[in-house]
């Protein structure tokens, strides 16, 4: 104790314990990476106050927009297996691996993208390419959408999976709805025009070339 000068086992009793201090929390390495246009929610709560997430547009999003590569451990075998998301293989030096993902340490953002449960809700498809596994959107995705994806039809072949995905809703009890958050709009780094998408944007940025 720096108050009576005494080395002792625990805290001082005369001058009671010290003022503990907490490091600042620092995000995974999978949350840092989100892109700045989208966003993780809350969806639900399971057993043990477990969280599934899900990845929101926070702006639209255009159609043939590639994400990737996923990031994961190359593993013989999965250490965390989410009934809610893709599970991934890859082909390398003529062996087949899985994208293993045992924390949100070893992966990246993608990790925390649910599968389609139907042709109509997917916004996503997944494909090998070069020993790598990329998302693409298959549609625009407007803004407070979550991003959701299934195999692309080669890839599925592959995984040993069917072409589109159906499952049965969860009786796990949804949170209540989320309010929309504003939409960012697209800002042009050369004038500060503001667009609604991104294609507007490069559209926009296409006049400044040509003035050039």
């Amino acid at each position: 104790c720096e108050d009576c000068g005494k080395s002792l086992v625990g805290e001082c009793k005369l001058h009671g314990p010290l003022i503990r201090a907490k490091d600042r929390v620092i995000p995974s390495r999978a949350r840092l990476t989100l892109p700045h246009y989208l966003t993780l929610r809350v969806l639900e709560l399971r057993a043990g106050n477990q969280q599934i997430l899900g990845v929101f547009a926070k702006k639209v999003i255009q159609k043939r927009t590639q994400f990737g590569p996923y990031v994961g451990q190359l593993s013989t075998k999965l250490t965390r297996y989410d009934e809610s998301r893709l599970v991934l293989q890859v082909l390398k030096d003529g062996g087949k691996y899985f994208l293993d993902t045992p924390n949100e340490d070893c992966g990246n953002w993608m990790m925390f993208v649910r599968l389609a449960r139907n042709q109509e809700e997917q916004t996503l498809v997944a494909y090998q390419h070069c020993g790598e596994v990329y998302f693409t959107t298959v549609k625009p995705i407007e803004p407070h959408t979550e991003l959701k994806v299934w195999y692309a039809a080669d890839y599925a072949k592959f995984m040993e999976a069917s072409a589109v995905f159906i499952k049965e809703e969860s009786d796990v009890c949804p949170l209540p709805p989320i309010a929309k958050e504003p939409v960012d709009p697209w800002i042009c780094s050369s004038c500060r025009s503001t667009f609604t998408t991104f294609a507007l944007l490069e559209s926009h940025q296409c006049i400044h070339k040509d003035r050039v």
